[in-house]
């Protein structure tokens, strides 16, 4: 197999392009060239638009047709409210239905896509404490872990139609524009931010830049199946991470939020942001791929540019 970026004018699927990462996605996308197709819950009101309902496993397979990748984004956040049991059913539904729809979609085509890249996440290794952890890990234990096992699992009628399926991995994603940082940003610059429990978790975090530059590169690189993390080459713990809001937007960072106080305004998911996720991007360095903004600073003030 040969790695070659895809040409000009190639049609491409995407599922959560209105969300922070698949918006991003689509303007570059489109910035050089390609068709980009949004598919949408809603009767769609224009030609790059195409019908979809994963709650129903239903996807107007029609508007796939001569598409050379489909990109699943799509998601409920995981971070919007509180982890009840309604909402936990909801992330996962939102992720393995809709990825279950999608992948026997692109199974059922006569001429399939040349690549399926599917979304995941990084909560698939749990909290991994101080142990630095790559694509060769296991799951770990608990909510997050086990909708990432079934989100991934879902993907098999694409793989077993022979269409190369990418998981990436994606880290904490540092933007304004949404994600965790949309959050930290404003209290930062009002100078209320500061560390959350005891600092020493690790935060493993991606520039927007530089994920939607690794899933363009997952899209272009034949060679690549199967997971990839999409991480900063240097995770830091949330003490560092909070060191470098201060100096990046100069501001004081001596307030902390204790751990109690976060689980019981938070629930449940006070531990995905208490847990520590030491996550390396091995495959994705293995493969060529070049950040531009590896480091904490750099990611900041990319975001903030």
């Amino acid at each position: 197999m040969s790695d070659s970026p895809l040409p000009p004018g190639s049609r491409i699927v995407i599922a959560g392009a209105s969300g922070l990462i698949g918006s991003a996605l689509a303007r570059s996308l489109s910035a050089d060239g390609h068709e980009v197709v949004r598919l949408v819950r809603r009767e769609p009101r224009s030609r790059d638009e195409v019908r979809w309902d994963p709650q129903r496993q239903r996807v107007d397979a029609v508007g796939l047709l001569g598409c050379a990748a489909v990109v699943n984004l799509a998601g409920a956040p995981v971070a919007a409210r509180p982890w009840t049991a309604t909402y936990k059913r909801k992330i996962r539904d939102s992720r393995v239905l809709g990825t279950a729809t999608l992948a026997e979609a692109v199974a059922s085509l006569d001429e399939p896509p040349r690549v399926f890249v599917n979304g995941s996440a990084i909560g698939f290794y749990g909290d991994t404490g101080g142990r630095a952890v790559d694509e060769s890990a296991p799951p770990g234990d608990g909510f997050l872990p086990s909708v990432c096992v079934e989100w991934e699992e879902a993907t098999a009628p694409a793989q077993e139609a022979g269409v190369r399926t990418v998981l990436p991995r994606t880290g904490l994603v540092v933007s304004r524009e949404g994600g965790a940082w949309a959050k930290l940003f404003p209290l930062f610059r009002a100078g209320v931010g500061g560390r959350l429990g005891d600092g020493r978790q690790y935060w493993s975090y991606i520039a927007l830049h530089d994920e939607v530059a690794a899933i363009r590169h997952l899209i272009d690189t034949e060679s690549v199946s199967g997971p990839v993390n999409l991480t900063a080459p240097d995770p830091l713990t949330n003490r560092e991470i909070t060191e470098a809001m201060g100096r990046v937007l100069r501001r004081p960072t001596r307030l902390a939020t204790p751990a109690p106080l976060l689980r019981l305004a938070l629930g449940d998911m006070a531990e995905d942001i208490l847990g520590s996720q030491r996550v390396l991007p091995t495959r994705l360095l293995e493969s060529g791929f070049t950040f531009a903004f590896p480091s904490i600073e750099g990611a900041l003030r990319a975001a903030l540019d």
